[in-house]
């Protein structure tokens, strides 16, 4: 039970997403799914308030997320609000991306995916959605971007014409609170790998973390909120270890107007890969299966500097602790949650910020 005025905000890549239309609604609804159960587990324990889920399957009835949202009610994680808008994932893009002379392959979309809604992200909450205060970013296109790096597309490419920044989504999500809105800056970015060398999803991973900062600077055609927030999600971005260009995220953690709260678990620190450079505490993902990328940390929780922390911790107990097992079973990921307190008023944000855009 958290104190009051406490509020648990957290993302989790449960990995529940399926090869085929209609096959994860199935799976929640038979209840046979060990890795499904397992998820359900966490966030059972964990007991975010809001929980931003990556890598989950969208259908336009919600009837996969309805499903899910009985039995989390049933493990007591009840969530009365829902929010999502359609993924870019699986969207075809009417070019030939991947370069293997055919239009309409899973990579050929604006975001990978078999089918359209494949692996996108939905928002649960116990906070209400002002949905109506909401945008979506998703449908702006990559050469739009300020600074993105689209050096290796010819000036004719079909790409460059129709592709858009987001391969699941940008949202900027408002929740209405005890002390006002809270904007959360929710998206979840390709991983910088499964290219070539002219590093296609690197460059584009690269460009998806750092649209955050072009928003901020009030770099885009609308002004980002004056109000606090909240980054969040799957960045598939290390700020030290494994592939991808890695000057966005350092400077989105480096940047005066938001914090790192440096979330951390006793199972990461154990389970840290030996030649790592970052702390392996931190880290968020488990890749240490031979050929793997090793552990790293991808997934992040970011408030606004203007927010009071009172606790961040990365799901990721001890081999033998409670939770253990299920955390494990669940797939690569670990769920990351801050706890955020609503009952002082905040202090003034920062003005400007340090450093230069990458």
């Amino acid at each position: 039970m958290r104190p009051e005025g406490i509020i648990r905000i957290a993302t989790f890549d449960a990995g529940l997403s399926r090869k085929g239309p209609g096959l994860l609604l199935q799976d929640i609804a038979r209840g046979k799914d060990p890795a499904i159960a397992a998820a359900i587990r966490v966030i059972a324990r964990t007991d975010p308030d809001v929980l931003l889920l990556t890598g989950i399957d969208f259908d336009h009835s919600l009837a996969a997320l309805t499903a899910l949202q009985a039995r989390l009610a049933k493990a007591g994680a009840g969530y009365p609000f829902r929010f999502a808008y359609p993924p870019n994932s699986g969207v075809p893009s009417g070019c030939d991306l991947d370069g293997d002379g055919r239009r309409n392959g899973p990579r050929d979309a604006q975001g990978y995916g078999r089918f359209p809604g494949q692996g996108g992200m939905v928002l649960l909450s116990r906070l209400p959605v002002d949905s109506a205060a909401s945008r979506d970013f998703s449908s702006l296109l990559r050469r739009d971007l300020p600074g993105a790096d689209m050096g290796h597309l010819p000036a004719d490419a079909c790409a460059r014409a129709v592709l858009r920044l987001s391969t699941t989504g940008h949202w900027d999500v408002v929740l209405t609170t005890p002390r006002g809105p809270l904007h959360l800056f929710a998206f979840s970015a390709t991983p910088p790998v499964f290219d070539g060398p002219e590093d296609r999803n690197g460059r584009r991973n690269h460009d998806e973390t750092a649209f955050w900062l072009r928003y901020l600077d009030g770099l885009l055609p609308v002004p980002p909120p004056s109000g606090p927030f909240v980054i969040l999600g799957n960045a598939n971005l290390d700020p030290a270890d494994g592939d991808g260009r890695r000057d966005a995220i350092r400077a989105l953690l480096a940047d005066p107007r938001l914090q790192d709260p440096r979330p951390a678990s006793a199972g990461g620190a154990r389970a840290g890969s030996p030649d790592q450079s970052g702390d392996p505490a931190r880290d968020t993902a488990d890749w240490s299966e031979a050929g793997g990328p090793g552990n790293l940390r991808v997934d992040y929780v970011l408030p606004s500097a203007s927010l009071t922390v009172a606790g961040a911790g990365v799901f990721w107990p001890a081999p033998g602790a409670p939770g253990a097992e299920a955390a494990t079973r669940a797939g690569p990921h670990r769920l990351v949650w801050v706890d955020l307190s609503l009952t002082a008023p905040p202090p003034p944000a920062p003005q400007g910020r340090a450093g230069k855009s990458p």
